[in-house]
């Protein structure tokens, strides 16, 4: 092997996830790329997927994923298909995030990965799933209703979620669609503790945070943010459950909103997720807004690299900017998904 493969390698290996990894991980690649080494090139670019994946770095995923399921099927006798299969559903978790990728490719990529599960022997449940998963993002709440009864009634198999993450979006989406009862109904084993995962409770406290202040008490819905915000704060990959608890404050604290959005927001510069992104903004809009209209007088504390491209801000003028960021890349999804959800989310934020 060379030598300086070998090197960033066992580099890497000593590396905490995140950005520094993923760089040494992409030079060992090229180099691997480079010398030939095929095998070598494969599973450090299954490293930087699942690097990636978990670390914010979702462009970065679907890219070394695409790179793999090529080699792959020139190559079926050379790698694993499990692995393959496995990390293939983070990627179609994710493909919908990304408004320029059509509908067309969407659902070419969440029909091929069903086509594979079966032809391994897999149950269609983790297909239907990501169906119902991905008709959530792409705003077709009926269509999701109908694949979330599908997928549950599938028998599980070694290629499914886990409990806690299929039940975890069941939750998102009774919230998304309103039904404050419902959703707080669903979460109750999560929020009991008899589920949960790496990333939940994590992201559930984020989608339940306003169900519980308007069905249930504002002393439980505080108790749930700060618990929430323990468990993601000033990570890259929970940007979105964030935004969730910068909505929370927006109207419970907007003081200590400000707080959440200062630490975060340089998180969001260069983000590689444009959803994320777009609820980030989008919601610290509403929490500015907010304060701005409250009388305070104060000078948000912005990251360097915002002041360089912006300029100082006062909070209405850093409000307005945030939010037609924010209703932008609204109307690129909508334009995208064929229908008006998204817009009609940042009207909704930025009138209240």
């Amino acid at each position: 092997m060379n030598q300086d493969l070998q090197a960033l390698l066992q580099e890497a290996g000593t590396l905490p996830d995140g950005a520094a990894k993923l760089e040494v991980l992409e030079a060992a690649v090229r180099i691997a790329d480079a010398e030939g080494e095929l095998e070598l090139a494969y599973d450090t670019r299954s490293d930087i997927v699942r690097t990636a994946i978990f670390n914010g770095f979702p462009l970065k995923a679907v890219v070394a994923f695409s790179w793999q399921l090529g080699q792959y099927d020139r190559h079926p006798e050379l790698f694993d298909s499990y692995d393959l299969l496995w990390s293939y559903k983070w990627i179609v978790g994710e493909i919908a995030h990304f408004p320029d990728i059509p509908l067309q490719q969407i659902a070419a990529l969440v029909e091929d990965l069903g086509k594979r599960y079966e032809a391994h022997g897999y149950s269609s449940r983790t297909y239907l799933y990501y169906r119902f998963r991905l008709a959530m993002d792409l705003g077709n709440m009926q269509e999701a209703e109908t694949f979330m009864e599908r997928f549950r009634q599938a028998r599980r198999d070694y290629m499914s979620d886990c409990d806690a993450c299929e039940q975890n979006q069941i939750v998102q989406y009774y919230a998304a669609a309103g039904d404050d009862l419902k959703a707080l109904e669903a979460a109750k084993p999560i929020l009991a503790g008899s589920m949960r995962c790496a990333e939940v409770p994590h992201i559930t406290l984020a989608h339940l945070l306003l169900p519980l202040h308007r069905a249930r008490s504002a002393e439980e819905a505080a108790k749930a943010h700060t618990r929430g915000y323990r468990l993601i704060k000033g990570k890259r990959d929970f940007i979105e459950a964030i935004a969730r608890h910068i909505d929370y404050l927006a109207v419970t604290n907007p003081k200590k909103g400000i707080e959440l959005f200062e630490q975060h927001v340089a998180l969001t510069q260069q983000h590689e997720d444009p959803y994320q992104t777009m609820l980030f903004r989008l919601y610290s809009s509403k929490l500015l807004h907010r304060v701005a209209a409250d009388g305070l007088k104060y000078q948000p504390r912005l990251p360097a690299s915002f002041l360089a491209e912006h300029g100082e801000m006062d909070l209405e003028a850093l409000a307005r900017h945030l939010g037609r960021q924010a209703t932008s890349a609204a109307e690129k999804y909508d334009l995208r998904n064929g229908n008006t959800i998204y817009s009609e989310l940042a009207a909704a934020a930025l009138s209240e």
